[in-house]
């Protein structure tokens, strides 16, 4: 299957969603960098917090304010709402190939957005230190996207490298 075809596939964005919510979430990108932007952010995610858009306005709010604990929070629930939609099993580390299989018959684009937020969470778990499950969860996206399509590959090679440093490094210590 090729993850990066987009025809008839539905994406997160394209998601109705309510014009009050829609406005806090413009309100809060007008309001950018004040304290004011993430309080309208979490109203909306009140609001609808199972809402796609709603999740990933919150999740790059956090990340783009380096606030790395709060983004793996957001992209956790969300790889749980993503999860239930597609039927997946109920933790990443139990998803398979033929469960993204069932998924693609359901929504070819929540099966990428899935797959995106995996990735996304996995490098979070690396900036915060958590290596194991930061790995862990690349390693499962690349056994899921065996063509990569999702880029997961690089990120576990420049992990690799960069414990491969680290080893030479406490060896010339």
């Amino acid at each position: 299957m090729d993850l990066l075809d987009f025809e008839q596939a539905e994406l997160y964005f394209d998601e109705p969603l309510a014009q009050d919510v829609s406005r806090l979430i413009v309100a809060a990108a007008d309001k950018y960098g004040s304290e004011e932007s993430e309080s309208l952010l979490l109203r909306a995610s009140l609001m609808a917090p199972q809402h796609l858009m709603v999740l990933v306005a919150l999740y790059r709010y956090y990340f783009y304010q380096h606030r790395f604990e709060d983004a793996l929070l957001v992209g956790e629930s969300t790889l749980a709402v993503v999860g239930r939609r597609l039927n997946f099993p109920e933790t990443w580390t139990n998803l398979n190939e033929a469960n993204l299989g069932e998924g693609v018959l359901r929504s070819m684009g929540l099966v990428r957005f899935y797959l995106m937020v995996l990735k996304a969470t996995g490098y979070i778990n690396l900036r915060l230190g958590y290596f194991e499950i930061g790995q862990a969860m690349l390693e499962k996206l690349v056994e899921l996207d065996s063509n990569d399509r999702m880029g997961g590959r690089a990120l576990l090679e420049v992990l690799h490298q960069a414990m491969n440093n680290d080893e030479m490094m406490q060896r010339r210590a």
